[in-house]
C-alpha cells in the first residue's frame, strides 16, 4: 500500500505541460481584468499555487483593487464578450459568504473561481507551503484524499462536502496529534498513515462535541467552550475547524455533509484494513489486485484529457522537462506502463493496431470523476493502480470493491464512447484475455460475492437466452444441482454460460 500511494502520487502529480496550460488560462483572464482596471492586481492562490491539485481541479484567483461595490457583473460581462468563458458555464454567486465568479475556460475546460479583495486565500497558500516542508508526507496524503472525495462528489463546499483547505487542515491536525514521533520523517510508511487517517475521522473522532485547532502545535477543543465565546448565540458547525489565520473563522461551517464524509472514511478504513490483513493473502488472485485501487480510480476520460494536454502543451523531449512543484519527474505513459508491468503480452502483435484516439477538444470532466455508473467508467490503462487483472476481475469480497455498479448486458452491447484510448480491435482482444482470466477464476470465486449482480444478470438474460434455456433444461438442472449456493441469489437458476458472462461483468 505504501508503494501504491507513492506510485499514485507520481502519476497524478501535476505535469509541467499541465502547469503551462493553466498559466495560459490565468494570463487570458488577467488580460481581461487589467483592460478593465489597469491598476488592479491579480494573484493565484489555492491548490494551483501549492502544487496540490488534481488534473481536473479548478484555479483560484483573487483580484485586488478599489471599488465601492464589487464589480462582479462588470467582469462577468467582459469575460462573455471576450469569449474567455463558456457562455453556459459562467455564474455570479453574489449571495455567497465570499462572492465569487465561477466559470469554465472555453478552450481548455479548466474551471476558475474569481474573488475580490480576499487576502486570506493568499495567506493560506503560504501556510500550506510551510506545513508541506514540515511534514513531507502531507502531499501524498492530500492528493489521495482529494481523489477519494472527488469521485464521491464530496469535495465541493457548496454541495456540503469538504473543501481543499479543510481537508488539508484535517490532515495537519492528524499529523500534529499523532502518537508517533516519526511523522515528520520522509521515510514514514504512507499506507499506515492513510489507514490511520481513515480510522480517526471515520470511527473515533467525535464530531458532535469536538473541534480542531491547528495553532500552537495543534489540539482538540470542546465545542461548548467555543460556543461561549461566539456572539449572537451561534453554534459551532458539525465539522468545526478553527482557521489558524483567523481564529474566529470556522473553516468547516459550510460542510453540512460532514456525516457523509465520515461514512466514506469509515468505509475506506474497513476496505483497506481488510485488504492488508494477514488473511487477505489467501484470497485468490490477491497478488495481482491493487490495494489502493479498491477505494480510488482514475477514469479513462481523465487520462484522455491529460494526453490531449500533453499533445498541445508538452515539450518535444519528455526527459528534458524540469521537476514540478511536488519534485516529481514525469514519465511517458509507455514508460510508466513498463515500470508497473502493465504492458500486455501481445503488445508486439498489436503495435500497428494500438492507435491513440484523441479528442479534438477536451472531454467533459464533470461526470468523469464521479463514481456514478456510466458506460465509459473505467480505470486508466496507464494508471499504476489499474493493471488489467485488477481492473476487470475482482475475486475478493464486496467490501474490497469501490461500490461502483457493474455493467449490465445492455451496457456492454452499447458502442464504445467516442473518447476512448485504442481502437475497437485492441479492446476486443483485451476483452478476450479478461474473459479467459474470468473463466479460470470462476471456480475459486467465493459464494455470495456478487449479491446484486446475479439477480441483475439473470433478469437481463431472461429475454435473450429464453430459447436456449428451454432447449437445454435437463443439462441446466444437472449443472445447477452441483452449485446449490446459487439458489439464494436470484429467483431463476442460471446455466454455466450465464455464470461466465457474469464473471466478465464483475
Amino acid at each position: 500500500l505504501h508503494e501504491e500511494v507513492s506510485d499514485f502520487f507520481e502519476y497524478i502529480s501535476p505535469r509541467p505541460e499541465e502547469e503551462k496550460m493553466r498559466l495560459e488560462v490565468v494570463d487570458r483572464i488577467k488580460g481581461v481584468i487589467q483592460d478593465l482596471w489597469p491598476s488592479a492586481e491579480v494573484q493565484v492562490f489555492g491548490s494551483f499555487s501549492t502544487g496540490l491539485y488534481l488534473p481536473t481541479s479548478d484555479i483560484d484567483l483573487v483580484v485586488f483593487g478599489k471599488w465601492e461595490t464589487l464589480p462582479l457583473w462588470t467582469l462577468e460581462e467582459a469575460l462573455r464578450k471576450r469569449n474567455v468563458a463558456d457562455e453556459n458555464s459562467i455564474k455570479v454567486l453574489d449571495k455567497a459568504t465570499v462572492p465569487i465568479i465561477k466559470l469554465t475556460d472555453s478552450f481548455t475546460e479548466v474551471k476558475v473561481d474569481i474573488s475580490f479583495n480576499v487576502k486570506s486565500g493568499v495567506k493560506a497558500a503560504r501556510l500550506i507551503k510551510e506545513f508541506k516542508e514540515k511534514y513531507p508526507v502531507l502531499p501524498y496524503l492530500v492528493l489521495v484524499l482529494k481523489q477519494f472525495l472527488l469521485q464521491r462528489d464530496l469535495n465541493e463546499v457548496f454541495t456540503g462536502g469538504i473543501g481543499s483547505y479543510s481537508l488539508f487542515l484535517m490532515a495537519v491536525s492528524f499529523l500534529q496529534l499523532h502518537y508517533r514521533d516519526d511523522v515528520c520523517s520522509p521515510n514514514i510508511n504512507f499506507g499506515v498513515l492513510l489507514i490511520e487517517f481513515f480510522e480517526l475521522y471515520g470511527r473515533h473522532f467525535n464530531y458532535l462535541k469536538t473541534g480542531i485547532r491547528i495553532a500552537d502545535g495543534g489540539c482538540y477543543v470542546v465545542k461548548d467552550e467555543v460556543q461561549k465565546s461566539m456572539m449572537d448565540s451561534y453554534r459551532p458547525s458539525m465539522l468545526y475547524i478553527e482557521d489558524p489565520l483567523q481564529p474566529d473563522n470556522d473553516v468547516g461551517r459550510s460542510s453540512y455533509g460532514a456525516m457523509q464524509v465520515k461514512q466514506a472514511f469509515d468505509y475506506a478504513y474497513v476496505v483497506l484494513s481488510h485488504a492488508v490483513s494477514p488473511i487477505a493473502k489467501y484470497y485468490p488472485n490477491n497478488e495481482n489486485e491493487s490495494i489502493l485501487g479498491r477505494i480510488i480510480r482514475v477514469t479513462q476520460e481523465v487520462d484522455d484529457y491529460r494526453e490531449w494536454i500533453r499533445k498541445n502543451w508538452g515539450s518535444p523531449s519528455q526527459n528534458d522537462l524540469p521537476l514540478n512543484k511536488n519534485d516529481v519527474r514525469q514519465f511517458e505513459s509507455k514508460q510508466l506502463d513498463e515500470c508497473n508491468n502493465n504492458v500486455p503480452d501481445d503488445e508486439d502483435d498489436d503495435e500497428d493496431e494500438d492507435v491513440v484516439v484523441l479528442p479534438s477538444a477536451p472531454c467533459s470532466k464533470t461526470s468523469s470523476n464521479s463514481s456514478s455508473p456510466s458506460p465509459s467508467l473505467r480505470s486508466s490503462p496507464s494508471s499504476p493502480l489499474s493493471p488489467s487483472s485488477s481492473s476487470s476481475i475482482s475475486t475478493s469480497s464486496d467490501a474490497d470493491s469501490d461500490g461502483t455498479p457493474c455493467k449490465t448486458a445492455k451496457q456492454q452491447q452499447q458502442p464504445p464512447p467516442p473518447t476512448g484510448r485504442g481502437n475497437s480491435k485492441h479492446r476486443e482482444k483485451s476483452a478476450v484475455v479478461n474473459n479467459n482470466r474470468s473463466q479460470s477464476n470462476s471456480n475459486s470465486t467465493p459464494a455470495g460475492s456478487n449479491k446484486g449482480g446475479k439477480a441483475r444478470m439473470s433478469r437481463s438474460h431472461q429475454k435473450s437466452g429464453n430459447h436456449a434455456q428451454q432447449s437445454s433444461t435437463s443439462t441446466t438442472k444437472s449443472q445447477q444441482s452441483n452449485k446449490p449456493h446459487q439458489q439464494g441469489n436470484s429467483k431463476k437458476r442460471k446455466n454455466v454460460r450465464d455464470s461466465t458472462q457474469e464473471e466478465l461483468c464483475r
